[in-house]
């Protein structure tokens, strides 16, 4: 399955998934072309807490239901990135400006900080965060659901 037969299957295999749960909506479905990433959108609905779940715990599962199905069918493009009401982009920008708080504390204490377990996106967003801190840097630390951030002073790194 190429490309575009790869974003077209998503595309319609999210809006069946929907039309399951009552949902009759028009998924937006894109790929840049340089990007490995089907990125799908489902516009704001009175499902949006039942899709997106606790934490986006459902959102994840999603995703993971419909690249599994892409994988099945040897497609392309096997990942995927689902978002509802703009809900991941919303979570970003709140989990940026926390982090940028926990930095300026880092910075007045000279304290190292460890966050408590985050998601890998969460993650990556608070490393992005931190790098806008030249005095400070963060590492990853722990396994699996403990996995957490650790930020830090350059000068206190040993």
């Amino acid at each position: 399955m190429d490309r575009d037969a790869s974003i077209d299957y998503a595309k319609r295999y999210l809006e069946d998934l929907l039309s399951f749960f009552g949902l009759n909506t028009d998924v937006t479905a894109r790929c840049a072309p340089d990007e490995e990433v089907i990125e799908l959108s489902v516009p704001s609905t009175h499902l949006n807490g039942f899709l997106i779940g606790q934490r986006g715990e459902t959102l994840r599962s999603l995703q993971f239901l419909l690249s599994m199905s892409l994988k099945n069918k040897e497609a392309e493009l096997t990942r995927v990135n689902i978002d509802v009401a703009n809900y991941k982009h919303h979570r970003a920008e709140r989990v940026a400006d926390q982090v940028k708080e926990w930095c300026e504390q880092v910075v007045a204490s000279s304290e190292p900080l460890h966050l408590k377990p985050m998601t890998p996106v969460d993650r990556r967003t608070a490393h992005r965060v931190v790098a806008d801190f030249p005095s400070l840097t963060s590492r990853s630390e722990g396994e699996g659901r403990d996995r957490h951030l650790v930020i830090e002073k350059v000068s206190d790194k040993s």
